[in-house]
């Protein structure tokens, strides 16, 4: 199997390419070729302006009968944009340009004018000097003349470029970086001057207020140290050290809050006064239990060192106060002493 994408083609041994006919083609014939215009023309049927570099799809053929030193000249086809009018224009190999032949005009193009003006007195100068022999002299004098005053502004050019090679520019350049650095670190000298004053400003005020602040928690100290000797616990002390406390502030002795409501619960009397008394009920005394008498001193003697110690009524977990329990056992106190 042959591979895909391959120039080459098959030749077999007895091939003879002069057994080919060969095409008789007409010496004018046209090809289609893709080019752009090569200088700005003007239409003359429409008057639309075409540039230099427009694209267009050109019909070429070769010019019959007109050869320049053996080489052919090509004339092209293309249509205006506009009017779709046909222009033709064709190649000009002594000037090395192109020639515009018929359906539009070549727009205005000073650097043509002026080499054809340059060659105008070229050819002019030549032929007078072909006959004129004091012509040439006078020529050959301007000519020397013309060089002389070139070689001296070459000459002037030359000192000035001297003039400006002895200017240090590297010396220069190396100044005014200097310049430069010490102007950035004066500037930087200068922050850093305003900064540590902004600094000491802040700190002077701070120590200020530092004072201000420590002068007015002195008086606040001796109020706390005044205060901080009576703790909060010592609601919970001994009856004894409320009567010492009590004397010293001038036999007045302080009454809590909760003292007001319920009543101190430090004595027995005070207990009882709180107890309501309940009607005795008919005692069976079983022979195995000891005595209710000796039950009862042992739960009021509890009772009154626990009152002494803890005088501020204490909720149970059902909720009820231990006063009643209290009430209780003063009740069945009294029932045995009765």
């Amino acid at each position: 199997m042959s591979e895909r994408k391959v120039l080459n083609k098959y030749y077999p041994p007895d091939f003879d390419p002069a057994k080919i006919p060969k095409l008789k083609l007409p010496k004018d014939r046209q090809y289609v070729v893709r080019l752009m215009a090569p200088f700005n023309m003007r239409c003359k049927t429409c008057g639309e302006y075409i540039y230099k570099g427009k694209k267009f799809n050109a019909r070429k053929e070769t010019v019959q009968n007109e050869l320049y030193m053996g080489l052919p000249i090509f004339r092209f086809y293309i249509k205006c944009t506009r009017c779709l009018a046909e222009i033709t224009f064709k190649t000009d190999p002594e000037n090395t340009d192109y020639a515009m032949e018929h359906g539009a005009t070549r727009n205005f193009q000073a650097e043509k004018l002026i080499e054809e003006e340059e060659k105008r007195v070229q050819q002019e100068r030549e032929d007078e000097e072909l006959n004129n022999p004091m012509k040439v002299l006078e020529n050959r004098t301007k000519d020397s003349k013309m060089e002389m005053e070139v070689l001296e502004n070459l000459q002037e050019l030359k000192e000035l470029n001297q003039r400006q090679a002895l200017v240090d520019f590297e010396g220069m350049i190396d100044q005014y970086r200097e310049l430069e650095r010490r102007e950035k670190e004066r500037e930087q000298e200068e922050d850093e001057r305003e900064t540590k004053e902004m600094m000491d400003r802040v700190l002077v005020k701070r120590l200020r207020d530092s004072d201000s602040d420590s002068d007015e928690e002195k008086p606040r100290k001796s109020t706390k140290s005044v205060d901080t000797d009576v703790k909060a616990t010592d609601i919970l002390t001994s009856d004894k050290s409320t009567e010492a406390q009590g004397s010293s502030s001038g036999g007045m002795k302080k009454v809590e809050s909760w003292e007001k409501s319920v009543g101190s619960l430090s004595g027995k009397a005070s207990l009882g006064s709180m107890v309501v008394r309940k009607k005795p009920a008919a005692a069976v005394n079983k022979p195995d239990e000891p005595p209710a008498s000796a039950a009862s001193s042992k739960t009021v003697s509890k009772v009154s060192t626990d009152s002494s110690t803890a005088p501020k009524p204490t909720s149970t977990q059902n909720g009820s106060s231990s006063l009643s329990l209290l009430g209780a056992y003063s009740d069945s106190d009294s029932n045995d002493s009765e």
